[in-house]
């Protein structure tokens, strides 16, 4: 790819932005080499790996790169027989061991992953290296005593002298015929020896070597003569200690310098998966898409047949806040774009967006903009942009251009994209014009894919009737003179000068007459094209007012269908509590007529008119008794009772009891803790509370008894939901196997696993677990009333 072109759309800022993003130095130097290729296999590849990335990241968040680093180049330095500090050993361990985890993961994850788990494929373990490591040294790079039988006998030495020469030393010291002669009762070294602090008043008063002296010349540190050997038997002991300490280290760097090959390619593969999980990462950061790569297609000649579709695409240099997306399309007919419009209104920047997406998409990253983005893949992406000018050469801006100009048109073809911008400037209006046009009936005929921008009015004209080329313009908004950056596919620029000048003030008599001097076909056009974009601004207002209508419409039509699923529930809901009602009322009615009774009984009344009033009430009782039955109440398979609606009942084919929400005629909607299910009448059976309540008091299922201990021969319910928040992993599997065995056998359809969201590490090693598990059909997450990403629902494998 051209590094020149390259160099002026900023991919170099870009992949800084991308280095940031990794983790140790060696992933950091790809994501700075990292360059954009032709092949279009290859960029779905990179574009693969970015989408695997980020749905890895996104699931399996705790998953790193951290703990590994560059260690190729002391690993080649082992090879060729240098020995390493054990400091960098343990870091040769860490990288060997963080490749080891990612691999495993990885591998768990190749269904799902194929593309990273290619990747991890090449990681090397190098087992025999971690454990020979790990029984040698230390976290902190000390060796153990263990490291070598002759290490640990040495060591065992080195103790016993040295408890021998401090308690001779100490004896002297602390002896009182000494006291007076020493400069301090402390012990001291000087030069690997052990020695005390004499005045040098009474040197020769202790009889010893003398190793060294104080600045001030009033302290000897002498060596007692009685102590020499003990000194010296320590000594050599040291010696012998760093002797052999330098042998283990030798043969420790003799097997990294074994494994050196395997080593350099694990760093390089971790890397490189350092620098997929980057490009995931920046692509969160940025919001972005992966775009759909498509190849040359067959067209006409001299139509190359590229694509070029970007929806919302955003610089992802400027500041995300403030940055106004653009359209850009080519379609089947076009390979050749020409934008107009006023100075500092967009247009350069629209170039670099397009040619930027495209080297970017041709790295393997996904780019800043919405969904439906299309590119085809360039072999080659020439651009002129900026101002070519160069004292040292005595070229002018227009003579830097022209130089630019003839080494792209040397170089492309029709499978090369070319960028130029002001496309005939810094020379005579007339000449540019021409020359201008000129290039792009060779750009044209060529077939090769132009976007080009310039200020000249005779390209609108050419760009309108020349086949295969398009106009487009950047937007500018007169009421507040300013651009609004959008860039609009299929239309010219206006000339906006005149308009600018009388909003700002300009007398109109000067307007009048600069007007009169410009020719009245470029006032018609002008006029026209003022009429075409407030056209095509009513035309996207209204675009915009049927959204919303549509909109608007959705959401009634939503709110319509909640309200239609809640009618039944609502209906049901105020029948019942008429019928309450009315057994209210009949209730007070039985009571009164029972006062009634009473009153005329006790007032002594003839025994016929009694029996008449009692009659009477016996009518209305009857009357009161007859009212018509709700759909409250349906006949269930008890004969003795009938289901209503708020009942307890029993599901025979989940083995579990739940409430009465919703009554059909043939089925009902039972609540069972937070779940909502439909069954129909035959599987349900009433449920007095007092039948509840014993039930509840017998033990139920507990996490880490097995199925088999807990069933009886119909193998009941071990419940809808298992609680494992508060576990460790290596507690929480074991109980969830027990559960799952459980559930299998009582023939349960689903479950839920309730995990929490936490920092994931549950959640993730439960659904590895769950995932090619014999007993398990399915899983997914929760749904938003049942816990979401805390809540794992799994589907149980029907018995058969």
């Amino acid at each position: 790819m051209n590094e020149k072109s390259a160099h002026t759309l900023e991919l170099a800022k870009i992949l800084a932005q991308l280095a940031s993003f990794t983790s140790f130095s060696a992933s950091m130097e790809l994501a700075h080499n990292l360059t954009p290729t032709s092949y279009l296999d290859e960029t779905q590849d990179r574009l693969q790996e970015t989408t695997e990335a980020r749905t890895l990241l996104e699931n399996h968040d705790h998953i790193t790169i951290g703990g590994a680093r560059d260690v190729r180049r002391d690993v080649l330095a082992a090879e060729r027989g240098v020995l390493l500090d054990p400091q960098i050993l343990l870091d040769i361990r860490a990288t060997l061991r963080q490749a080891t985890t990612l691999r495993r993961i990885l591998q768990r994850l190749h269904h799902q992953l194929p593309m990273i788990a290619a990747v991890a494929d090449r990681l090397e373990e190098c087992t025999a290296l971690q454990n020979e490591i790990s029984r040698v040294l230390d976290d902190t790079g000390q060796l153990f005593d263990s490291a070598s039988p002759k290490l640990a006998n040495v060591r065992r030495e080195m103790r016993i002298a040295f408890d021998r020469l401090q308690s001779k030393l100490n004896n002297i010291v602390h002896n009182p015929n000494n006291t007076p002669y020493l400069q301090e009762t402390l012990i001291t070294q000087r030069h690997g020896r052990y020695v005390l602090p004499l005045r040098a008043e009474f040197k020769g008063r202790i009889p010893g070597i003398v190793h060294d002296q104080s600045a001030s010349g009033a302290t000897l540190f002498v060596e007692p003569l009685s102590t020499v050997d003990l000194n010296n038997t320590w000594r050599e002991l040291q010696l012998e200690e760093e002797n052999e300490i330098r042998r283990i280290l030798r043969e420790l760097c003799d097997m990294v310098g074994h494994e050196a090959r395997f080593i350099v390619r694990t760093v390089e593969t971790l890397a490189y998966l350092d620098l997929i999980f980057a490009k995931a990462k920046y692509a969160d950061s940025l919001d972005a898409t992966a775009p759909e790569l498509v190849g040359f297609y067959d067209a006409p000649h001299p139509h190359p047949g590229s694509t070029i579709k970007l929806v919302q695409a955003r610089h992802p240099l400027l500041d995300p806040d403030t940055v106004v997306p653009i359209d850009v399309e080519l379609d089947e007919m076009t390979y050749v774009l020409v934008i107009t419009g006023p100075n500092t209104g967009g247009k350069t920047v629209a170039l670099k967006t397009v040619g930027l997406m495209i080297l970017m998409a041709q790295c393997g990253l996904h780019l800043p903009a919405g969904n439906g983005s299309r590119l085809s893949i360039f072999d080659e992406v020439f651009v002129d942009i900026g101002d070519e000018q160069s004292i040292e050469q005595s070229l002018s801006t227009f003579s830097g251009h022209m130089t630019n100009i003839i080494d792209i048109l040397e170089q492309a073809d029709e499978r090369s994209l070319v960028i130029l911008d002001e496309l005939g400037a810094g020379t005579d209006p007339a000449e540019g014009s021409a020359l201008a046009r000129s290039l792009l009936d060779d750009l044209t005929d060529r077939g090769i894919t132009t976007l080009v921008t310039t200020h000249h009015p005779e390209l609108k004209v050419y760009s309108h009737e020349k086949a295969g080329v398009r106009n487009a313009s950047v937007e500018f908004n007169l009421e507040t003179l300013a651009p609004t950056y959008r860039l609009i596919v299929g239309l010219p620029g206006r000339s906006n000068a005149l308009a600018i000048a009388e909003r700002l003030g300009l007398p109109q008599a000067i307007i009048e007459r600069a007007r009169g001097m410009v020719t009245d076909d470029d006032l018609e056009v002008d006029d026209l094209l003022d009429s075409i974009h407030k056209t095509r601004d009513e035309i996207f207002l209204t675009h915009e007012q049927t959204l919303r209508t549509q909109e608007h419409a959705e959401e009634m039509r939503e709110e319509l269908r909640l309200r239609l699923e809640n009618i039944e529930t609502e209906r049901h809901t105020l029948l019942a509590q008429a019928r309450q009602e009315a057994e209210q009322e009949i209730e007070a009615l039985r009571s009164e007529i029972r006062r009634l009774r009473k009153r005329l009984q006790a007032a002594g009344q003839p025994l016929d008119i009694i029996k008449q009033i009692e009659q009477d009430s016996k009518y209305l009782d009857d009357d009161l008794i007859e009212l018509p039955s709700p759909v409250t109440s349906v006949p269930g398979d008890d004969d003795n009772h009938r289901l209503r609606l708020g009942d307890l009942v029993w599901i025979r084919t989940l083995g579990t009891e739940g409430q009465i929400t919703e009554l059909t005629e043939t089925d009902a909607e039972v609540s069972v803790g937070r779940l909502r299910l439909r069954a129909k009448l035959d599987e349900l059976s009433h449920r007095s509370k007092s039948e509840s309540k014993r039930d509840k008091k017998k033990p139920r299922y507990q996490p880490g008894e097995s199925a088999a201990s807990t069933a009886p021969a119909r193998h009941p319910s071990p419940g809808l939901e298992l609680d494992l928040r508060g576990q460790i992993v290596e507690d929480a599997i074991p109980t969830m196997e027990d559960y799952l065995d459980a559930a299998y056998m009582a023939g349960m359809p689903f479950v839920r696993i309730i995990h929490g969201k936490g920092t994931g590490a549950l959640r993730s090693a439960i659904r590895d677990r769950l995932h090619g598990h014999p007993l398990v059909k399915s899983y997914e997450r929760g749904g938003h009333k049942e816990g979401g990403d805390g809540v794992t629902v799994v589907k149980i494998v029907p018995q058969t």
